[in-house]
């Protein structure tokens, strides 16, 4: 049997044991599950969406650590180290508490008559999956990696499926109308079970197959909805379902404008659940002022600002834009930007070009990045000139990116990192090397 004595060692495999780095279909990761034989007797929450997904995952297992729950949470992909991607009780997972699951997860695929391959998200999600089963639980949260119906997370039946928006994004795999993703984030959904849509202007196609298959759906709107105070200045909010409302809530420690609608998901979820998992108003009140997510609109402490914002698609720029623009008056705003090349680029940048001024753009380390100089193109052509007051230059890392846009920024001024995971976690691991 293939093992590997550290984490690191394993991940280096993974990457290159089956060919394809997504392949959707849920056959072959069913049988390693069936060879595994775990089970959970606690609720399992399932989050899928274009955006918003991490954050509303936060919120749950934020409110619900607070109600004395313990908590599994798996969420993808990390920032700094994959441990993030298996919390119990808000605390990483060890490398040695992982390894033991990983040996699991290969021990089951090699048991099979004829041994299939997985994918590092397939091999990675059945072993924290097996981590969490093994840890006699009272909940379970778990973000669906892509789409939803041929996602390794939907090879467990939810309890509840949370679905917090839907726009384009992975159009390869999951089509390119909102209609056809829909159908294949409501893959998650199950029959009898509570199904909640956060996305204000829901597709036919989701209300459609919720209907087809008997899911409880809950729509944001219809069934559930967060009212503002009037007159409080933005201080309090209500949300208000359809047995509860909770009223004189404060708004969540995550910053942004899309915060209050993942949050309402989040507080209809446990409506649907809260016969099994029970919690306050004052569970919420601590859950929501103690959430924390890295790189979802982060604004660091300090001069000039910085603003860390894993935004990768038109509707994640379009929000970040409305945050940004909510932020006050800056002289200039410097962007340290790098994006995968099967990304809506054009669409993202059209919604931030009037936000910035001056672009630091970065190759990525991974073949699907678009290099800086095809980013630069895509600036230029949407007519981002060299002026005193407007630049582009391109650096090969978002490390050397981000130390161009300090030396060049005043202190009155802001730097807003985002396009990808791996820009925000560039920065972020250069800021880390220089505090020792």
């Amino acid at each position: 049997m293939t093992t590997f004595p550290t984490l690191d060692a394993w991940l280096t495999h993974l990457e290159s044991a089956h060919p394809v780095g997504i392949d959707m279909g849920l056959a072959r990761i069913k049988q390693v599950r069936d060879a595994m034989a775990f089970s959970f007797a606690c609720p399992v929450i399932t989050v899928g969406g274009t955006n918003g997904k991490g954050s509303t995952c936060a919120i749950l297992e934020s409110i619900l650590i607070r109600a004395g729950f313990s908590v599994g949470c798996h969420t993808s992909p990390h920032l700094l180290s994959f441990n993030e991607r298996a919390r119990v009780n808000g605390e990483m997972a060890s490398d040695t508490e992982l390894l033991t699951h990983f040996h699991a997860v290969e021990a089951a695929r090699l048991s099979l008559p004829e041994p299939v391959t997985l994918t590092y998200f397939e091999f990675t999600t059945l072993a924290i999956m097996s981590l969490f089963a093994s840890r006699d639980l009272d909940a379970v949260v778990l973000e669906v990696g892509l789409g939803g119906r041929l996602d390794a997370v939907n090879v467990l039946d939810t309890d509840c499926a949370i679905i917090t928006s839907i726009d384009i994004d992975h159009t390869e795999y999951l089509g390119d109308t909102r209609e056809k993703i829909a159908f294949e984030k409501a893959g998650i959904f199950r029959p009898g079970k509570p199904a909640i849509c956060a996305d204000p202007v829901p597709p036919q196609s989701l209300i459609d197959h919720a209907e087809k298959i008997g899911a409880e759906l809950w729509l944001f709107g219809r069934d559930f909805r967060y009212e503002g105070q009037a007159g409080s200045e933005r201080q309090q909010w209500s949300y208000v379902g359809p047995t509860m409302r909770r009223s004189a809530l404060a708004y969540p420690a995550l910053r942004g404008a899309n915060q209050l609608i993942n949050t309402s998901a989040a507080l209809a979820a446990l409506e649907a659940l809260r016969e099994r998992l029970p919690v306050s108003a004052q569970d919420i009140r601590l859950g929501l002022a103690n959430v924390e997510l890295p790189g979802r609109f982060q604004v660091l402490p300090g001069k000039p600002a910085i603003v860390l914002d894993v935004g990768h698609n038109p509707h994640a720029a379009a929000v970040l834009t409305q945050n940004l623009g909510n932020m006050g008056f800056f002289p200039y705003t410097y962007a340290v930007f790098g994006a995968m090349r099967d990304k809506d680029i054009a669409g993202v940048l059209a919604h931030l070009k009037g936000e910035i001024d001056h672009w630091c753009v970065s190759d990525l380390p991974t073949p699907r990045a678009a290099s800086a100089r095809e980013l630069e193109t895509v600036l230029r052509e949407h007519g981002v000139g060299e002026t005193a007051d407007s630049s582009v230059t391109c650096h090969a890392s978002p490390a050397e990116a981000f130390q161009d846009a300090l030396k060049r920024a005043s202190e009155n001024d802001r730097i807003v990192v985002f396009g990808s995971f791996y820009t925000v976690a560039g920065v972020m691991a250069y800021r880390k090397s220089q505090q020792h």
